[in-house]
């Protein structure tokens, strides 16, 4: 059929009879098929314009590409158009992974840009994807080699041009098919690259149980497949960062789970991993295999400080890795491939120590989606697998010759800008390992697994010693799945932690890991074992005496020394010992007053302690350290108790409640509970609406304390990790026991009526709440909010 354009159409893919702009304007206008992509427009326009506009032939390519890419048609054509478009682009890639991340945009990086804005990206998308739209039963098969191409000027585009990730991500039939690609291991790599980046921008979190046949894609995978595939795996398993710190309020956090009451994505993705038969037990292989020695370890320090920088990812170092096992594949021996490395320039060749750069990123990654398994609901089904596959005693024998290799000082120090830079393969390699000891230990019997043999023999004698029994998971724990050697996991980071210099980004994660260790119902043993090893004196001089000012380090070391020292007498004696002059003491407080909202933990410790002591007076060595001990005599004045308790009260509000605030209005509960064991509780009370009154703000502290309360209640009725968290060290449970007297607890701080008898007498502090949520409702069912603290301060007499 003819047209004002001649017998063919510029959108069919022939030859253009037309070079005027206007004929195809009105072509358009009366067929109604407009212009869908920038290679329509006429040829000699692209030319005339390209001279200008410094495209490079840019379009006039794309126009080949199409051409040349229609079904049924030779690729081979279509890849050598590629690879002139590939030398186009490249450059501009590789400047952006090797430079200082510039901003994407069309000035910085104008071939990229200008492949894009002619619909490159989509042509490239079509072309992967034709395979999968052709009725034949025998599928088209597209060489390797163009695939690989075409998968890295995707990524290139997505790296150097904004909103092209972004929109490759919001095509769902682009990304599960670019799975099916990962099954080929010639163009895996390239594969896993661009879904990593894809699904990092992804706004719904992809569904793995989605993707075609996972337990068979991720079985067919190879050791260094599998730890590429974490990469992906660690975006789609884990909760997406809000950033916003509005958002992480525990208000809000209430509100979006009552809209989204179902599991999140990432908790279904979590159990669909679990599902997949020995997935768990190949990872653990991978995080616990040994790097061959032969790669000349000695100089592996000095080569990774002068290569991370360059090498700030795993897609470059892959790439390397790659074309190394390539060229090695042609070379005729391995000795040859080195001679002929070492007389190349640095950028130019691999390192000796390259091999192990690349284990370490490995088990970066593996040991990250481990960490996000044990702190999901699957918790114990994780704890039970990584047991019985011996990953802790694997770490274990890592631990000398890879986690924590002996260097200088000069390694310790914190790279990049701020301290919390863990851009270095070493270094974030190290605190994946210590934030998976933390997610181990944390409140589970496991954590005695950390031990070997004979630390767990003296930890057994200290309860002899001490004539009280054995902790029950120590007993129960099985001694084949234990460390192996001279030294335990948890020993071996002790001696490191004491080892650590002041401006090392590692103390935060080693505090935090340890004190994982102590967590949970409270014991003698455990805290005697890390005594013996010097840890409180170590903890304390970083406290007093090393000049430590980060707070997220500082809050660690208190929190650490709150586990530690609760209920213990023999710690309260010696950091008596420890600070013994009044300029020691004295800076000890200082730092605890400094925040509150980093040291209240310890607070707490220190409150129950001494209510523990003083019911021990028959014990003539807790009298002689009640008598003696400057911190227990501090905390035995009220004055100072009250302090404590206004300061707290003020520090935090319903809209500010977060979970790093939450514990200050768990420890002014405590220390309003026994108040109220001694008869203290009108007291106190009457005390806070004295300082209101004296503030000249009447109810500021009693009305903002009382609606923290309520919040407190509605919050725990969740069935999630913070209600988890609540039965396993609950405030109430510490204090009181029975199910009947923690209702009558807040029944009595919440409201007016007081009437209910106290049943039984509250000593226990180790017991463990199992039915906080039911107790919540029982309250709320059988008494009306009301009254408020100042009311009842004013009325309470008993």
């Amino acid at each position: 059929m003819a047209t004002l354009l001649g017998s063919e159409s510029p959108w069919t893919g022939g030859k253009r009879s037309s070079r005027n702009i206007i004929a195809k304007i009105t072509h358009s206008q009366i067929a109604g098929q407009g212009f869908s992509r920038g290679t329509q427009l006429p040829e000699a326009l692209l030319q005339e314009r390209d001279k200008r506009a410094k495209w490079h032939g840019i379009p006039e390519l794309l126009q080949k590409l199409r051409e040349s890419s229609h079904p049924n048609s030779d690729l081979s054509h279509t890849h050598s158009v590629l690879k002139e478009l590939s030398s186009l682009l490249s450059m501009e890639a590789m400047s952006f992974v090797t430079e200082d991340r510039k901003s994407a945009q069309e000035s910085t990086f104008p071939n990229t840009y200008t492949f894009d804005l002619f619909g490159g990206v989509d042509l490239l998308v079509e072309i992967l994807m034709r395979p999968t739209l052709t009725m034949q039963k025998k599928k088209p098969q597209m060489n390797d080699d163009l695939v690989k191409d075409c998968l890295s000027v995707l990524y290139n585009c997505c790296i150097c041009t904004e909103g092209v990730t972004k929109s490759l991500a919001a095509r769902d039939d682009f990304v599960l098919f670019l799975f099916t690609l990962m099954t080929n291991k010639k163009t895996f790599l390239q594969t896993a690259t661009l879904i990593e980046d894809i699904l990092g921008v992804k706004k719904d979190m992809i569904q793995l149980e989605g993707i075609p046949n996972l337990s068979g894609l991720v079985q067919s995978f190879d050791q260094q497949q599998l730890a590429n595939f974490c990469r992906i795996l660690s975006v789609t398993i884990s909760e997406p960062d809000v950033r916003n710190d509005d958002k992480h309020t525990l208000l809000a956090k209430n509100a979006q789970q009552k809209r989204n009451a179902s599991p999140s994505r990432a908790e279904v993705n979590q159990v669909t991993l679990l599902n997949i038969p020995g997935f768990i037990e190949r990872l653990c292989k991978l995080a616990t295999r040994k790097v061959s020695e032969a790669t000349g370890a000695s100089n592996f320090l000095q080569e990774l400080e002068d290569w991370y920088t360059w090498l700030d990812n795993a897609l470059v170092l892959d790439a390397l890795m790659q074309m190394a096992t390539e060229e090695a594949e042609h070379s005729s021996t391995e000795s040859s491939d080195e001679s002929s490395m070492a007389t190349s320039p640095l950028r130019h060749r691999l390192p000796q120590s390259m091999k192990i750069v690349h284990e370490i990123m490995y088990k970066v990654e593996v040991l990250y989606v481990l960490c996000v398994l044990l702190m999901g609901r699957q918790r114990n089904q994780v704890h039970k697998m990584l047991a019985e596959f011996r990953l802790i005693p694997g770490l274990n024998n890592l631990f000398d010759k890879l986690i924590w290799r002996k260097y200088t000082s000069s390694d310790h120090v914190v790279h990049g800008q701020n301290e919390n830079c863990d851009c270095s393969p070493e270094i974030s390699f190290k605190i994946q390992f210590l934030r998976l000891l933390q997610s181990f230990s944390d409140h589970h019997e496991n954590k005695y697994l950390l031990l070997n043999s004979q630390e767990l023999n003296e930890l057994s004698a200290i309860s002899l010693k001490a004539n009280i029994p054995e902790v029950e998971a120590l007993v129960n724990t099985d001694r084949s799945l234990v460390c192996d050697g001279k030294k335990g996991l948890l020993t071996r980071l002790l001696a490191v932690m004491k080892r650590e210099p002041p401006d090392s980004s590692f103390r935060f994660w080693q505090a935090r890991a340890v004190e994982s260790f102590l967590r949970g119902a409270t014991s003698y043993a455990d805290q005697m074992f890390l005594l013996k090893r010097g840890l409180l004196e170590h903890i304390l001089f970083c406290i007093i005496d090393s000049g430590c000012k980060s707070r997220d380090v500082l809050q660690s070391y208190f929190d650490l020394l709150g586990e530690l020292m609760k209920f213990n007498i023999d710690a309260f004696k010696r950091f008596n010992k420890y600070v013994s002059t009044d300029d020691k003491f004295q800076t000890f407080m200082t730092q605890i007053n400094s925040s509150l909202v980093d040291s209240n933990m310890l607070v707490r410790c220190i409150v129950l302690s001494l209510d523990r002591f003083e019911s021990q007076t028959e014990d003539v060595k807790v009298v002689e350290v009640l008598s003696e001990c400057c911190l227990l005599s501090y905390m035995a004045r009220v004055e100072n108790r009250l302090s404590f308790l206004f300061r707290l009260v003020n520090v935090i509000n319903v809209q500010t409640l977060t979970q790093e605030n939450v514990s200050c209005l768990n420890t002014s509960l405590v220390v309003l509970m026994l108040a109220r064991r001694r008869g203290k509780l009108p007291f106190y009370l009457n005390t806070l609406r004295e300082k209101e009154y004296a503030e000249k703000y009447p109810g500021c502290l009693l009305n903002n304390f009382h609606n923290l309360l309520r919040f407190w209640q509605r919050h725990y009725l969740n069935k999630d990790k913070d209600s988890t968290c609540l039965e396993n060290v609950s405030v109430l449970a510490l204090l009181c026991p029975k199910r009947e007297n923690q209702i009558y607890f807040l029944q009595k701080i919440l409201c007016r009526d007081a009437n209910l008898p106290l049943l039984g007498d509250i000593h226990s502090f180790d017991l463990r709440i199992g039915h906080s949520h039911e107790l919540c409702r029982s309250v709320k069912r059988k008494y009306v909010w009301g009254g408020g603290l100042t009311k009842y301060a004013e009325c309470v007499t008993h």
